[in-house]
């Protein structure tokens, strides 16, 4: 990617791999959504002070959302699996950087451990011919190394 390129939402794409008896989740997820780190904050003002002390906590990451269009024969079997084991099925999450081409590019960023804490099945409708999609939503415990 050249220095400077902006990217547009489609060039970002995240895989999850499961960790144990995970059941798997082959190639790449259409939408990825959360992730955000943020630190609570305490304003202490002592006595008379005009500003507080700011003290901080530690930093909590946002559940990661990954979403992708149902496809009976890839997704079938791990829907099924992992339908009894929210709460309790653990993921590598890899959100990676693509170039114009939908290459990988090489910048990633990558979330271990993270539990699945959420299944959104897919939707129907007999009146719609809009492509059924399905998503999992997973609580993040710790950033692996981006790159």
């Amino acid at each position: 990617m050249a220095a400077g390129q902006k990217l547009s939402q489609r060039q970002i794409v995240g895989s999850i791999e499961g960790i144990g008896t995970s059941p798997r989740f082959d190639g790449y997820f259409a939408q990825v959504s959360g992730g955000e780190v943020t630190a609570a904050v305490e304003k202490v003002y002592d006595g008379g002070e005009r500003f507080p002390e700011t003290l901080c906590a530690p930093a909590d990451i946002g559940d990661i959302t990954v979403t992708r269009h149902y496809e009976v024969e890839r997704d079938g079997t791990p829907l099924n699996a992992l339908r009894p084991l929210i709460g309790q099925a653990y993921y590598n999450i890899l959100i990676e950087h693509t170039d114009c081409d939908i290459k990988v590019a090489g910048t990633q960023r990558q979330y271990t451990e993270a539990l699945c804490v959420g299944m959104t099945e897919p939707d129907g409708d007999a009146a719609s011919g809009a492509p059924a999609a399905y998503s999992l939503t997973f609580s993040v415990g710790s950033i692996g190394e981006s790159t």
